[in-house]
């Protein structure tokens, strides 16, 4: 049942900008470092995230400027969305495009931004800054999927 929530009564085309921005969780977990099989064209994370990333916060550090200062970096967008499957599962624009509701531990119900982080569904955690890592050993970093 709704509750009248922008987020329950909308959809991701008729929400406004700040609506759409509001829905970021802070997992960090878009943040991190991509690595596409050139054969399957599979895409995998790695736990090395972008320099920009503060991994204490899981927040861009500079999330005006960030298209131009890591050329990596991709903005979410209704077109793009689909093409996005490597988004975590509880990502929330992928929930609320898959026409799923927000995970109970989303700051906008628990009204608290740490939730994320105490559930264990960040970046906070495991994250290493790109700064630190040559790009030759990605690889090393790929994270394996759970096995479903």
């Amino acid at each position: 049942m709704s509750t009248g929530n922008f987020w329950e009564i909308k959809t991701l085309e008729t929400m406004s900008h700040d609506e759409w921005e509001s829905l970021c969780d802070g997992c960090g977990l878009c943040c991190l470092v991509k690595i596409e099989d050139e054969d399957s064209g599979e895409v995998f994370n790695t736990s090395v995230s972008c320099r920009l990333l503060n991994t204490d916060t899981c927040r861009c550090s500079d999330y005006i400027n960030r298209l131009e200062k890591a050329p990596m970096c991709t903005q979410l967008t209704l077109e793009n969305l689909p093409q996005m499957q490597w988004l975590p599962d509880s990502c929330a624009y992928k929930c609320l495009y898959q026409g799923d509701s927000l995970p109970e531990w989303h700051y906008l119900i628990s009204k608290d931004k740490n939730t994320v982080h105490e559930v264990g569904v960040s970046a906070k955690w495991f994250a290493q800054s790109e700064e630190y890592i040559h790009p030759d050993q990605l690889v090393e970093f790929i994270i394996i999927p759970d096995e479903k």
